[in-house]
């Protein structure tokens, strides 16, 4: 009976994720806001004081966060298989479906357009991420210290500090903050003063296209990448254009819009440059080469976070880094919104996925659906 139950949790696992993996546009932010009303709203595998431990020391490791995050939900479901399980399922829809846009980008020369829905499915990520915040910010915000923290971390990443040093400061400052209390205001003044630090690009080197240095090479990126996509494409280029010269400017551009085009974590832009390099075997090692760090990570980091909650100090040092992950929410999110409400039609979207998330109680993931298909109507009707 035990082993029934276990295989129905894995089913159950795969299909959950392998339907999120279809329809999470929108990067990393977008996904966190999709798995809290998943799996903590509506499925209930984990308490929401859980999901915001996780999540605040996924921050502080290498890899993909919102990847490694499905991860850790799948470990609270079924253990270090369920881990496993729900990794893969979430990564693969994303990964075959770059591989066939490199596929179709080698046999045309170009990519499928999709800029009419883009640009449907990007407000209605705006709203589902102020949704999160709020609901997070609500449990991780809990007073005014924990407010000031946040703000903090939020201020620290809007004058330019990286998210992980942000985050390193306000989980530091925070924890001696919250357990000797009359440190804050001189915290502050820390704090304010650490806003002109400046931020480490690492790059990486090689010498030949050959499959085993390619996954090579795609590991290292996956054991080192912090923050977000755009430091992703620091990387690429400094290994795959300067050092390795296997692909052209142009392409890797080409390559970073199909990651953001297909639904899903960004680093399957390692799938389509994979594919440009070495065919379908390039792109099945450099999609596996990326993302098999954060598995690792994942898996070591899971039990290690029940632990910390356990002490007074490594707990404050948790609420303080949950606060400051949801100061940096609200930065991903003002940077979003002047992107992307710069229309009367994004304005109608977002007006309308504001009414289905909170008026209409929405799903998420539908709600981002629904603005993909009003997307591919306008592209239809020569709205867009």
């Amino acid at each position: 009976m035990e082993g029934r139950n276990r295989i129905g949790r894995l089913a159950e696992i795969s299909l959950a994720f392998l339907r999120l993996g279809l329809i999470a546009f929108g990067g990393p932010a977008a996904h966190l806001a999709l798995l809290e009303d998943e799996f903590v709203s509506r499925r209930g595998w984990l308490s929401r004081q859980r999901f915001l431990d996780l999540m605040g020391a996924t921050n502080l490791i290498p890899g993909p966060n919102s990847t490694e995050m499905t991860m850790h939900l799948g470990y609270e479901r079924a253990g270090a298989l369920g881990l496993f399980v729900a990794g893969t399922s979430f990564v693969l829809p994303a990964a075959l479906l770059t591989g066939m846009l490199a596929w179709c980008y080698l046999q045309f020369g170009t990519l499928p357009g999709a800029a009419p829905v883009l640009a449907s499915i990007r407000p209605a990520v705006l709203v589902v991420i102020l949704g999160a915040i709020w609901k997070l910010g609500r449990k991780a915000v809990g007073d005014w210290r924990l407010g000031a923290i946040a703000g903090g971390v939020a201020a620290l990443a809007w004058l330019g500090l990286g998210e992980v040093p942000a985050l390193v400061v306000g989980g530091i400052v925070g924890m001696l903050c919250l357990r000797i209390p009359h440190l804050l205001s001189s915290a502050i003044l820390v704090v304010a003063a650490l806003g002109v630090s400046s931020r480490t690009l690492l790059a990486a080197g090689g010498e030949s296209a050959d499959l085993a240095k390619l996954g090579l090479f795609f590991v290292k990126v996956g054991s080192v990448l912090y923050g977000s996509g755009y430091v992703l494409i620091a990387f690429l280029e400094g290994g795959l254009i300067d050092d390795y010269g296997w692909v052209t400017r142009q392409q890797l551009l080409d390559a970073v819009a199909a990651g953001q085009f297909t639904p899903g974590p960004v680093l399957t832009t390692a799938t389509f440059l994979g594919f440009l390099i070495g065919g379908p075997a390039g792109a099945a090692i450099a999609t596996l080469g990326i993302f098999l760090p954060a598995f690792v990570f994942a898996w070591i980091l899971n039990p290690l976070v029940r632990r910390l909650r356990q002490s007074p100090t490594s707990a404050a040092f948790l609420n303080a880094v949950n606060a400051s992950a949801v100061g940096l929410m609200v930065v991903v999110a003002a940077d979003l919104g002047l992107a992307t409400i710069s229309s009367g039609f994004a304005i109608a979207i977002a007006a309308a996925a504001a009414i289905a998330l909170f008026v209409g109680r929405w799903p998420a993931a539908w709600v981002v659906v629904g603005a993909a298909l009003l997307g591919w109507a306008s592209m239809a009707a020569g709205w867009a």
